[in-house]
């Protein structure tokens, strides 16, 4: 195993946090690539909408949280690095199977597989990231990391809409899902494994406390409490928006998937990027004076996304609607690298993948991925536009 001190070179820390945060692209790109190619799917299968919505929401929130605390303990007792890369090709190559079903149960099962290896992801990299990256620096370099979501989204969109339109869905599937076995080697062979506490300059000579203990260190603070059940439902609407978005504004407003998925990836993927690296560099920012400052980004960027997600909705026509899009795009990420960075200083250094996962499945329960299949069985009635 490499040692702790590669990480004293900034350019090896900024090379594993660029590969890391490659890793996490390839994990929104895989999921979300069923959101922008559900319609063509639903017609293929003969699918309800409240099947897709349990197979981007409920049935995957269960695997994701049943299989994510494991995983998080496995990442604190063995190697984390070796973790993430087991887990992200187990995702990568469920989703180029999924180009090879031909019914609803198959499709169920290989996006299960899908959320298995993506409950891997997130907890040993938020682990790895903190143990390289100083307290002064975490959430800006958590948020890039985070960046991940919206870039991947960005790609999801864009390369599976056209991908569609050109090739088909089944395609999309197994072009975008093969380069992650490839990805999942890099981070095996060229990602260290960093020291437990090699920031803090901390020593690692104690047992790992188990998940329940990790549970109770952080139930027992209310401002873990607090910060999780906030995010809970920022992640419960935000989720619900966009996954059903694509389908809004195909229903509603009649537009094709090469041209929406370029619209959304270029709103959601480059907004929602800034937006989350922004997020940790102003938390970082306002931490170093006062440490509410990793609570208060959260806080102004949720009350702002609410009216203007109205206006997206109630827009009269496409290209309004998207364009107003950018500005909640911006401001609903920008939760993710305060949030984590203040789970991982109010659990320690031991405990940081077990600390993501514990936020993560207090997320999950209290309902980042419900929102789907809770915004399920919508009518749309078409109308008429002014634009396309």
């Amino acid at each position: 195993m490499a040692q702790a001190p590669d990480y004293a070179r900034p350019s090896y820390r900024n090379y594993v946090l660029g590969v890391l945060t490659l890793v996490y692209i390839f994990n929104f790109l895989d999921r979300q690539l069923l959101v922008i190619l559900q319609e063509p799917i639903k017609q293929e299968l003969g699918l309800s909408d409240t099947q897709l919505g349990l197979l981007t929401g409920l049935a995957f929130a269960m695997v994701y949280v049943i299989f994510g605390l494991p995983l998080a303990q496995l990442a604190e007792r063995w190697v984390r690095r070796s973790v993430l890369a087991i887990s992200l090709a187990v995702w990568s190559g469920m989703t180029a199977l999924t180009g090879f079903v031909s019914s609803y149960p198959q499709l169920l099962a290989a996006r299960a597989a899908v959320g298995i290896g993506e409950a891997g992801g997130s907890p040993p990299a938020h682990s790895i990231i903190s143990d390289i990256f100083p307290a002064s620096r975490r959430a800006t370099a958590l948020s890039i990391y985070s960046t991940g979501v919206n870039v991947g989204i960005l790609f999801g969109f864009l390369l599976g809409g056209w991908i569609n339109e050109i090739l088909g869905w089944r395609e999309a599937f197994i072009i975008i899902g093969l380069p992650g076995l490839v990805l999942a080697l890099v981070v095996r062979f060229s990602v260290a494994e960093p020291r437990k506490g090699f920031s803090e300059g901390a020593q690692d000579d104690c047992a790992t406390p188990g998940f329940l203990e990790t549970l109770g260190v952080l139930w027992r603070k209310p401002s873990f409490r607090h910060l999780a059940m906030g995010t809970g439902l920022q992640s419960f609407v935000g989720y619900g928006v966009i996954n059903w978005l694509p389908s809004f504004m195909i229903r509603a407003h009649g537009m094709g998937t090469g041209e929406l998925g370029t619209w959304l990836a270029l709103t959601v993927g480059i907004a929602g990027a800034l937006g989350t690296f922004l997020g940790g560099w102003m938390a970082d920012r306002l931490g170093r004076k006062d440490r509410r400052g990793y609570l208060l980004v959260p806080t102004l960027s949720i009350l702002l996304v609410v009216p203007l997600m109205f206006a997206v909705l109630l827009a009269p026509n496409a290209h309004l609607a998207l364009g107003i899009n950018i500005a909640p795009a911006f401001l609903q990420t920008m939760y993710l690298g305060p949030a984590i960075a203040a789970t991982h200083a109010l659990v320690g250094f031991r405990a940081k993948a077990v600390g993501s996962a514990v936020l993560f499945f207090v997320l999950s329960m209290a309902e980042p991925r419900r929102g789907p299949t809770f915004v399920t069985e919508a009518r749309c009635r078409p109308r008429r536009t002014t634009g396309p």
